[in-house]
Parts: C-alpha cells; structure tokens; sequence
C-alpha cells in the first residue's frame, strides 16, 4: 500500500516522502495513530497542503527550542551534596536532581531530555547536555559543591560550651 508519511516515522521515512508499506502495517498502524495517509489522487493536494502546514509548526518549535537552548548556555546550577575523603559524594548527582534544579530556574525540562551518561559521584565542575528535540541540544553547567553539617557542628558547640562551666565548680 502506498502511503505519504504525515510525520517521521523511524525505519520507514521522513515527513512528506511517498513509500510503499505492508498493507497490514499501514491499516493497524500508520492510519490510525495518523502517521500516514493513503496515497490517492483524490487526498495527494490536501495532505501537501496540510504538511505544508506541520512543516511550518515545526520550523517555528525548532525556532522556540533554538531560544531554549541558547537560554540554557548561561545557567549555572550548584548542587549540594555531602562528600567525603578525596572529594567523594555519599550517593551521587542523578539527572533527576538536574531537572529539579533546572525547574526551580523556570525551565521545563524533562529528567529524560538530559543526558548524564553516568552519576556524578564526586565533587567538581561538569557540563551536561540537554536534549530539548529536534535535534537541538543545549549545555548546562553544574556546580557539585560540598554541604557542611551545621547541625552537627552547632551541636558540638553547645555541648562544649555546656561542659566548660561543669568542670571550673
């Protein structure tokens, strides 16, 4: 069955291009999740036309999300976490705790869209790539500092301070 792709569509083509597919592909899958339409005389202008139309939504959303991404080059984001000896976090930054960051920014970014190979597990600089769609990514730089217990440590010094008076009566 000869169908134009409405979208892209992996393995098949792109948005736009005429292709030849199983009949059952196209009727069980491409036509009713509105990938694809039938290649007929009759709908071939309407679907130009329409794509025409989805062709330029998706320039002008390329165009938003180009902002995006030039937006994301200046943040800055500082995670604290507690480390240990050699600068060692106890657990580690996942890209879950990026994207809290980044919405706490005002950017509605997705954990999914950022793209952390690995935890970060130590203290330090890092640059992470944010994948916003389309191909377009933009970089966010994340600051792994060290959290300083002051709870413990005003603890401690209100215990000594109480001690002192004891042992001078």
């Amino acid at each position: 069955m000869k169908v134009i792709l409405r979208e892209d569509v992996e393995h098949v083509g792109v948005m736009g291009d005429t292709v030849k597919v199983a009949n059952g592909y196209a009727r069980n899958f491409l036509l009713p999740q509105q990938l694809a339409v039938v290649a007929d005389s009759a709908s071939a202008k309407q679907i130009k036309h329409e794509l025409d139309i989805i062709r330029r939504r998706d320039e002008k959303r390329k165009a938003e999300l180009a902002k995006v991404a030039k937006s994301l080059e200046g943040v800055s984001l500082e995670i604290k976490m507690r480390a240990g000896e050699g600068d060692k976090l106890f657990g580690s930054v996942t890209n879950g705790h990026i994207a809290d960051k980044l919405a706490e920014k005002g950017f509605a970014i997705n954990r999914k869209q950022i793209n952390l190979p690995e935890p970060i597990k130590q203290l330090g600089i890092f640059t992470v790539s944010v994948k916003l769609g389309g191909g377009i990514e933009g970089s966010v730089k994340v600051w792994v500092t060290g959290e300083h217990d002051e709870v413990t440590t005003s603890t401690a010094a209100a215990t000594a301070s109480a001690e002192v008076p004891e042992a001078a009566v």
